[in-house]
């Protein structure tokens, strides 16, 4: 188990020499981080992009292929070729099937993840859990995020830029030279999304407050924080959360944030077969391919 034995770890850091981290780049460096937290420890068969990109694939293919068949010429098409053409729509349909519950999981988790920063654009910290439940995981991520120059709310465009592209790259080095992914666990496990946000927060379709988030001592967690080169002086509250042991508490009374905790997803099956109807309530959850 990563990290078993030790009851501190060291907080990576990560500077960019601009003034302040846009809700751009904290989506796609947390969204690439959670991609690459699922490959390593075999919960998905390859990489989120690639996967990703296979499924678009599969899609456009598909509608293509239908598209084609009802604009064909009876006339003009032989037997062979229309048996050729509906097979090729066979394949993409089973490979869209195979693929669409964990990339709807995906995409709802993503939805989730840019309402919360559309919102809340500051966020100090989001904490990824890989484990049967919260309190007893196998693998903790912190990643933290110091701001520096305070971002306004308002419309945000998401696609990827350059800037973020070179730090979700820069982050993931970082976890692998630090041994992350080291050890996996080949079997299928359960993912918990925590985002640090205010009590004022209210986003009840994907989120529900928890004030207090303990897990085993046993666990050291990756932490990892990026700030910026120009910092503002009140990152006291940050550097608490890079340096605290085995727990991330905010019930003091000095403070007015909480964790919430992604919700709204279903378990995932490799066979294409929910393995239990009822909503995984608190949790967003993938199953291993394998």
């Amino acid at each position: 188990m990563e990290g078993q034995g030790n009851s501190e770890t060291e907080c990576m850091e990560i500077e960019t020499t601009a003034d302040s981290l846009d809700s751009s780049v904290v989506f796609h460096i947390v969204n690439d981080v959670l991609g690459f937290v699922l490959y390593m420890h075999q919960q998905i068969p390859s990489v989120l992009q690639d996967m990703s990109l296979e499924f678009d694939t599969f899609r456009t293919e598909y509608a293509e292929l239908e598209t084609a068949l009802t604009t064909q010429n009876d006339a003009k098409a032989s037997s062979l070729s229309r048996r050729k053409h509906i097979g090729r729509m066979r394949d993409a349909k089973k490979g869209i099937r195979r693929l669409e519950k964990l990339m709807n999981t995906i995409s709802n988790l993503q939805t989730a993840l840019k309402q919360v920063i559309s919102e809340f654009p500051n966020i100090e910290g989001v904490v990824l859990v890989l484990g049967a439940s919260p309190i007893r995981p196998r693998h903790v991520y912190e990643l933290c995020f110091s701001h520096g120059k305070a971002a306004a709310r308002g419309e945000v465009d998401f696609s990827k830029s350059r800037a973020a592209d070179g730090l979700s790259r820069k982050a993931i080095r970082t976890l692998v030279s630090k041994g992350a992914g080291s050890g996996s666990y080949p079997g299928p496990s359960k993912l918990f999304l925590l985002v640090k946000a205010p009590s004022s927060f209210n986003l009840p379709l994907h989120f529900l407050p928890k004030r207090d988030f303990r897990f085993s001592k046993k666990i050291v967690p990756f932490r990892l924080r990026l700030k910026c080169k120009t910092q503002d002086k009140k990152t006291g509250a940050l550097d608490r959360v890079c340096q605290t042991g085995n727990s991330i508490s905010l019930t003091d009374s000095t403070s007015d944030n909480l964790i919430c905790v992604g919700t709204q997803s279903r378990a995932w099956h490799p066979k294409h077969q929910l393995k239990n109807e009822k909503v995984c309530f608190l949790i967003i959850v993938y199953r291993s391919f394998s």
